[in-house]
């Protein structure tokens, strides 16, 4: 596809734009005059999202519900958003569930594929969906948000999630390896625990106190578009990200 010429917006794809991190990365994203297509399968979280935007930024934002875990699905989305834009400069990989059974001694084929399809195979699809266009520009940024999961195993995530996020870890270095040279660069980024809905699927959802020392939405967000914002030249392949502070139980 041929570059708009006469298009200067900054264009950003941000899956998982109904919660959590991709709420957060739509709303400061488009606070800084980006224009936004917000993809995620729930199309009255993706309202909300739009919602919550201050008044003045919402005419940036556009929601395009999309099941990730469907190629099919996938393509038509990023058919409709290039018609729409012309072009896209970022794709933010937000998207990703766990379930509550999640040990390797409960664990069921069918939650494990259904974790799959949402955390790695929708990421891969989106990459391979918007990588063309990129490819015609000559630039573009992927923004894959991991976790400390995808580093290091960990019995709290469990074995699904942990496939999907080194899965993750892995896409994101094949990008840097394959398409650097075209231009397109690709950054994981490896949050510890979020105060996010996703934390109320663990086995034992932490307790509400341990919450607020936790990352929150926000702060992830704020590298997305820290690494978003680079000069075209500078490529920050992962980046690592922890609370401060740990929360430490008080004995009863």
């Amino acid at each position: 596809m041929a570059p708009n010429k006469k298009s200067s917006a900054r264009v950003a794809v941000v899956t998982g734009a109904g919660s959590g991190v991709g709420r957060a990365t739509v709303h400061q994203l488009a606070a800084l005059g980006w224009t936004v297509a917000l993809v995620g399968r729930r199309a009255e979280a993706l309202k909300e999202t739009i919602q919550l935007a201050p008044t003045g930024t919402r005419k940036r934002l556009t929601a395009f519900p999309c099941d990730v875990g469907a190629a099919t699905a996938i393509d038509a989305m990023a058919a409709a958003v290039l018609k729409k834009f012309r072009h896209v400069d970022v794709l933010v990989n937000g998207a990703g569930i766990n379930i509550p059974q999640r040990s390797l001694s409960v664990l069921s084929r069918a939650d494990y594929a259904a974790v799959m399809s949402a955390n790695i195979n929708g990421a891969l699809f989106a990459v391979q969906a918007f990588l063309p266009g990129m490819r015609a520009r000559g630039a573009g940024t992927i923004v894959n948000v991991c976790s400390d999961a995808g580093k290091k195993a960990s019995p709290k995530a469990g074995a699904a999630y942990v496939i999907s996020k080194f899965g993750m870890t892995g896409l994101t270095q094949s990008i840097n390896e394959e398409e650097r040279q075209n231009g397109i660069r690709g950054c994981c980024i490896f949050p510890g625990d979020i105060n996010t809905p996703i934390l109320d699927k663990r086995p034992v959802p932490p307790p509400p106190e341990a919450r607020p020392l936790m990352l929150q939405a926000e702060d992830v967000a704020a590298c997305v578009v820290f690494v978003a914002s680079l000069p075209a030249r500078a490529l920050v392949e992962e980046l690592m990200v922890r609370p401060t502070r740990a929360y430490v139980p008080v004995p009863r």
